[in-house]
């Protein structure tokens, strides 16, 4: 167990540690498709990340346990239609809003900047002139996460 979850329930623990899915998810699907390059992006990233001496390594080791397994089955999870799943995750992602308070706040900071970093990285893996690392109009209002407020600004 992670000692920062210490004061969060199992549900509450279950949204941190799906949370950088939801981002994939989010900024993968929001121009309607998600590519199989963002999907491969988000793997290697969280394996990537298990391996870093961070206030988030703890947190990645657990995260990063069957990864590939946990994104392909909550991306069958949601509607394939963007129009449906957006909301659904935008919704699961103002959660995390809630637990700021009960998390210590350099491991939320670390944890929201993450987030951001992720989403930056899932939106230029795919897309763009011959794949030139573009963004597209629909990836791009949601890349800074608007619907999470920075716990650092709390």
């Amino acid at each position: 167990m992670i000692p920062e979850f210490d004061r969060l329930n199992d549900t509450e623990i279950e949204l941190v540690l799906k949370a950088p899915i939801l981002v994939c998810i989010l900024i993968a699907g929001a121009d309607g498709d998600i590519d199989r390059k963002e999907v491969k992006k988000a793997i290697s990233i969280a394996q990537t990340q298990k391996k870093t001496k961070s206030v988030l390594s703890g947190y990645f080791k657990e995260m990063a346990q069957d990864f590939e397994d946990k994104i392909k089955i909550l991306i069958q999870s949601y509607p394939h239609d963007a129009a449906q799943r957006t909301p659904q995750v935008v919704e699961e992602l103002s959660r995390l809003n809630e637990l700021w308070g009960k998390l210590d706040k350099n491991f939320a900071s670390n944890f929201y900047e993450m987030l951001k970093e992720l989403g930056q990285k899932i939106a230029t893996s795919s897309g763009g002139l011959w794949g030139m690392k573009t963004v597209g109009s629909e990836e791009a209002q949601y890349l800074d996460l608007p619907m999470i407020t920075d716990p650092a600004k709390k």
